[in-house]
């Protein structure tokens, strides 16, 4: 699986290759990444990617010519082209699945006040890390690469992000590691059984718990199993005792 960034600042990606998980997936070349500055297309004789905006404002609007020849540059059949941008839709865990399920994924940075309306008619979607705006659109390529690469083949192991927030529908489990007991804050007995059945049913309610909790949303369209709906009972009827 390979991922292409256009930017115009492809060292704000140094650090991403060469550390931790990445860099070892990309050393054994489980995973590809390049990063493509898109001033080295722009015609301009100035070098300019950028120009004021037409009908007058502030700030200055990318220009769309560097950055269509720079997609044309790496695009190919098998391409899946994604744009940056606050009004796109919301990366979520599922969309980084889909993604990492691609051959090659084209991410296109935005820098300035904005890009020029026509960029949008190069690419195959429009994404947004959330409600606010950056500086750039580097952070959020660096973000949702981060996501798709940990679910490529042989960069992490599987069952490390199975039961990962969002993977199932729900926030991920309390963990727990040594000390048993810190300041008085016990690891739950539970955890410490070696009951494999008691442990998945506590951690399936701590989910279950957690997500009511801090986000109930991700519930509310949830069509619960028999036993979620026993243990979600359970639940609410310790809130209401508190």
């Amino acid at each position: 699986m390979k991922i292409t960034v256009l930017t115009l600042f492809p060292e704000f990606f140094d650090s991403f290759r060469s550390t931790s998980i990445i860099a070892r997936a990309l050393a054994k070349q489980e995973i590809e990444f390049e990063t493509v500055d898109y001033r080295l297309f722009t015609k301009d004789k100035h070098n300019h990617v950028d120009d004021t905006p037409c009908g007058g404002g502030a700030g200055m609007v990318l220009m769309v010519q560097p950055i269509a020849d720079a997609l044309k540059s790496v695009r190919t059949e098998n391409s899946y082209v994604v744009l940056l941008t606050p009004q796109g839709t919301p990366f979520k865990q599922q969309m980084a699945h889909t993604y990492a399920g691609y051959d090659h994924l084209i991410l296109i940075c935005g820098h300035y006040e904005g890009f020029d309306e026509r960029i949008r008619s190069l690419v195959d979607a429009e994404v947004s890390i959330g409600d606010y705006v950056l500086t750039g659109g580097e952070i959020g390529a660096m973000a949702i690469s981060d996501a798709v690469f940990r679910l490529c083949t042989g960069v992490i192991r599987e069952a490390s992000h199975e039961d990962d927030s969002f993977e199932n529908g729900l926030l991920e489990y309390p963990q727990y590691t040594r000390p048993i007991d810190y300041e008085g804050q016990q690891v739950p007995e539970v955890l410490l059984s070696g009951h494999h059945a008691n442990i998945r049913k506590w951690r399936l309610k701590e989910s279950l718990r957690k997500t009511y909790l801090r986000r109930p949303e991700l519930l509310k369209d949830r069509v619960f199993t028999k036993e979620e709906k026993v243990l979600f009972d359970e639940i609410l009827a310790e809130i209401d005792k508190k």
